[in-house]
């Protein structure tokens, strides 16, 4: 429930204060990932940074990844607000349920023109004969001052009413609405951060690699060279390896970039300054996920989606719109009263006081109160097939997220047998080189070979453990379970 709704649901005593309850809603679309992603388009992406840059190399796990997630990312910290505000509106919202009691004191000088208040000469003449002698004083002025001191206590108690009452459910319902709508935000923040750590670890491999492939160029280089030297190789054979060399240090300094891009994104969205320099204590996982069919997971996830649970209570908040609209056919009660004390011009000073009970029923107001009602229904008939829509969504994600496990999972064996496959090329390669059999462009072919195999085998891994998060957000169960769903 945002702000306006919550301001309508303050004027409950005044007809027509539910126009506006209709405007209701808590939970948003779910953030993707997105090329070159800034906190400015996704508040997830953002954080408060907690602590500025040292100049120690900061050592983080996984865990404490997500954990700093949880602390510092901008998008929970807005969802946690957002929810905190509902909270301090549903609080002054139960001020329509309690006594209002305010305690009043003034003293003031005044001053009145009789003849103004209608007390000219002629009526003044008329009460002559009240005082002593029949005349009127010399000293009575048409123009008279008193000084008035008075303290009061007023009370006032809504007794019943009906758009009150449903109102007040609505909050409740909004309440519980922004209590899932932040909990959907801390999965988000575990997908993300959880996402963005893996992404930086085989951005990891990818330099490793690299670097593994450019010492073996190294070598390659150097034995060409001498061969090429000693008049057993061609010189073309220590061009190609000096061009092979090359090609790889370009690749180097290409994958070097990538992952401190990589590692920054990943400091934005977990609240470290983008300067700290930190060091990923935690390999890229591996491991098979226990199988699970489609009706399963769909019942895990319909029990812990916290979007399909904002989406039930926005049902359950709209209903009691609806019950408001309607109820504004019947009678309001209230009883309101103040006693007081005051005393004029040192006359002494008198006790007054007022008790009053209100009924209001209103009469003939239907073309209003059918089309609130009528808007009321369309709005819940909206929530209630976004809810059915929801169902099926689960479904189609649930499934498609489990076939994307799979396929992966495959990716992933036929990736390591082909790093297997292109290792022993290139060691069988090597020794024909060696041997003198053949020059070394087979040797170099064979060695691109397995630097695409391996770039093929981080790639997969990656994608494969991503796939494993978004099953398990699909079920709704990532920020318990992701330890499980990752193999750890």
């Amino acid at each position: 429930m945002n702000r306006a709704h919550y301001s309508l649901f303050r004027r409950a005593a005044a007809p027509g204060f539910l126009a506006g309850l209709i405007l209701a809603g808590t939970s948003g679309p779910l953030h993707a990932q997105a090329p070159n992603p800034t906190s400015t388009a996704n508040a997830f992406f953002g954080s408060v940074t907690a602590l500025p840059a040292t100049d120690e190399i900061l050592k983080l796990s996984l865990d404490e990844a997500i954990a700093l997630g949880l602390k510092n990312n901008l998008g929970l910290k807005e969802a946690e607000n957002g929810e905190k505000s509902i909270q301090g509106q549903k609080n002054e919202a139960l001020q329509y349920f309690l006594p209002t009691i305010n305690l009043t004191g003034d003293l003031g000088v005044h001053q009145q023109n009789l003849a103004a208040m209608g007390f000219g000469p002629g009526t003044i003449k008329m009460f002559s004969s009240l005082f002593p002698g029949g005349k009127m004083p010399a000293s009575f002025s048409e123009i008279t001052r008193d000084d008035l001191t008075e303290g009061k206590i007023q009370y006032g108690q809504m007794l019943f009413s009906g758009p009150v009452i449903a109102g007040w459910k609505a909050v409740g319902a909004a309440e519980r609405a922004a209590h899932f709508a932040r909990m959907s935000a801390r999965g988000e923040v575990v997908q993300q951060v959880a996402s963005a750590y893996l992404h930086a670890i085989a951005a990891e491999s990818e330099v490793d690699n690299a670097k593994a492939l450019e010492a073996a160029d190294q070598v390659l280089v150097r034995h060409a060279h001498e061969a090429h030297v000693v008049g057993v190789a061609a010189n073309l054979d220590e061009l190609r390896a000096r061009v092979q060399l090359q090609a790889q240090e370009l690749a180097l300094l290409a994958a070097q970039n990538a992952l401190e891009k990589n590692l920054i994104l990943l400091k934005r969205e977990i609240g470290i300054d983008p300067g700290q320099k930190i060091a990923l204590t935690d390999p890229a996982p591996y491991s098979d996920l226990a199988a699970q069919t489609p009706e399963e997971l769909r019942a895990v996830a319909y029990r812990n989606r916290q979007d399909y649970q904002t989406l039930q209570n926005q049902a359950v908040e709209m209903k009691a719109i609806h019950a408001a609209y309607r109820s504004q056919r019947l009678p309001s009660l209230s009883f309101g009263g103040y006693y007081g004390v005051s005393q004029v011009g040192g006359a002494g000073s008198h006790g007054n006081f007022a008790a009053v009970g209100t009924l209001s029923l209103p009469l003939f107001r239907e073309a209003k109160l059918r089309g609130d009602t009528e808007a009321a229904q369309a709005q819940l008939d909206a929530v209630n097939a976004q809810l059915a829509d929801l169902r099926g969504r689960i479904d189609q994600q649930v499934r498609s997220a489990l076939l994307d496990v799979n396929a992966t999972a495959r990716l992933v064996e036929v990736a390591r047998s082909n790093v297997d496959l292109a290792t022993r090329a290139l060691a069988d390669e090597t020794d024909r080189v060696n041997a003198g059999v053949d020059d070394n462009l087979p040797l170099v072919t064979a060695q691109a070979t397995l630097s695409a195999a391996q770039s093929n085998l981080v790639e997969s891994l990656y994608q494969y453990n991503l796939s494993k998060l978004s099953l398990a957000r699909a079920a709704g169960v990532i920020e318990s379970q992701y330890r499980i769903y990752l193999g750890r």
